[in-house]
Formats: C-alpha cells, structure tokens, sequence
C-alpha cells in the first residue's frame, strides 16, 4: 500500500479528471466498469535491463557483474524482484551525503520510476529493486553509499562524465548509452506498453504485439503519444537505428516521468502512453484505484 499511496499523491491533481472519464469507461479488453485508463497488456519490445557502469572503472564493472551472478544464483534477485511484484513489504534505502572524502559508492538514478527508483517523501530515503540492490552491491563493496536523483535523461552522461560511478535506474541497454556507460551483465527483461483511457477501444480487438504494432503505425501525425523523456518507450515513437525501431507518424511528447505522461492522458491533453510494463501496471492500478 505504501507504494500505491506515493503515485496516488503524484496523481492527486488529476483525481477530478479521473471521475470524468470514470463515467464513460466501458473498460475495454481489460475488464472493469470504472477504469480512468487501461494498459493494453501486449509487450511490443523485449529489452534488458542492466547497469551504466563508469568506462574508467573496469574493475568495479566485473565486481558489479559477479555480484549480479551471484544474486542470480542464490535467489537474492528473485527475492527482492517477488518483493515489489508479488506484494512484499518495500524497504527504505538511506542516501549518504557525498563526501568526496570518504570511500563512497555514487549511483546515478532518477527516482520516478517504480518499482525500480521511487521515493515516498523528498527526504534522503529511496525504494524500488534498483535501491535495494544498490544497497546490496554498496555493502558488499565496503562503501558508503550515496544516490544522485535526477532526470532520466542525465543519468548515464552523469557517469559518462565520471561525476557518478554507476547507473542503477531501470536502464535497457542500447547503443546510444553504450557512448557514455559500460554496461554490466543484464538483470531483468523488460518490454514497452501502450496506455490508453479507459473509455478507448481502438487496441481492444488486438492480441498480438504485431496487430498492436499496425494501429499504431496507421495514426497520423495528429495523434500525440506521451513517453518519459529519453527512455525506450519515447525511442520507439521517433524511431531509433540502435535499437531496430522505425518509428511512428504520430508525434512523442516527453515528460519528466511516466506518471505526468498518465495524468496528461487523463485530462485528454495526449491520445496514449507508451511506458515499460512495470511502472505502467503500477500507475494505472493507483490511478483507477481513485477512479
């Protein structure tokens, strides 16, 4: 519930637009009478997820990668993933103060993005798999741990720039990032989503991801898809050769995360989202839980 209770204050500005579409809502292919938004629950991309590792630091990206070796093993991994996905109880991770003086791990990461990187309040205390496994590799590293939140689109320059030494923020690996990090060993599959209001039947009659895929690649460009800037989902409306998408005629319009994109959509500002499956779950079910 705590989790739930953080997106639902992020959204409580459109609480009032939420019960204007609840009205209207048929639920679509995804059931229910009062469904502010629906996620159409068809993968379109398979990524991996891994960590940015400083390019001048190859000894701590084969410490990170045998350390993700070893959570795979030993079921660390599982647990902490079964935690946020199967209804465990989240724990706080606790940010240090930089000192460059002191033997610090410094985690690059943008804190908007559950249930990987999420915070509850604007203190020092951070939640998601991400943060638990930070804390993890910190620990066993023997360092102090400090988190640097910031915008999704400066995390990997951040360390490309040596001001953080690694990325821990639900990154899929691509070509363009590889320019600024060394990526580890992945951790976690992942895929992007389309999100629509709930009352919108236009993907309810699909079941594929190739059927999902030729509505979206029949809108025009009068159609706005919202995504989190710099992310996959915003790659795969513009079109991006590193990661093998054409792209889309409608148009992309970023935000600073996933949730702003999901309040947009409900005062009808944009036609869609497109997200990682993870955070869209998590924010559609606290949106519609005030529906």
């Amino acid at each position: 519930m705590r989790k739930l209770k953080k997106i639902v204050a992020i959204l409580a500005a459109a609480a009032l637009s939420v019960t204007l579409f609840a009205g209207c809502s048929n639920g679509g292919s995804n059931g229910g009478d009062t469904q502010a938004v629906k996620m159409i629950n068809i993968p379109l991309t398979d990524e991996q997820y891994a960590f940015g590792v400083d390019k001048d630091q190859p000894e701590l990206l084969e410490q990170v990668n045998q350390f993700i070796a070893d959570i795979k093993s030993d079921g660390t991994l599982e647990e902490i993933l079964n935690k946020y996905f199967e209804g465990g109880t989240p724990e706080a991770v606790v940010s240090a103060e930089l000192d460059t003086s002191k033997d610090q791990l410094v985690v690059a990461t943008n804190a908007a993005f559950e249930p990987f990187e999420y915070t509850l309040s604007t203190g020092n205390e951070y939640y998601g798999v991400d943060m638990e496994l930070a804390k993890l590799l910190a620990d066993r590293l023997d360092k102090e741990l400090v988190i640097q939140n910031m915008n999704f689109d400066a995390v990997c320059l951040s360390v490309g720039q040596h001001q953080c030494d690694i990325a821990m923020a639900g990154l899929t690996v691509s070509p363009t990032r590889e320019e600024y990090v060394q990526f580890s060993e992945s951790y976690y599959n992942a895929s992007q989503v389309v999100v629509a209001r709930g009352d919108d039947t236009t993907f309810d009659s699909c079941t594929t991801a190739e059927e999902v895929e030729e509505v979206l690649k029949g809108f025009g460009s009068d159609v706005t898809i919202g995504c989190q800037t710099g992310t996959t989902g915003q790659f795969y409306v513009d079109g991006d050769e590193g990661l093998g998408f054409e792209g889309l005629t409608a148009q992309s319009r970023g935000y600073q995360n996933a949730s702003l994109a999901m309040q947009d959509l409900i005062n009808g500002n944009i036609n869609y989202v497109i997200v990682d499956i993870a955070p869209a779950e998590k924010i559609t079910e606290a949106i519609n839980a005030v529906a």
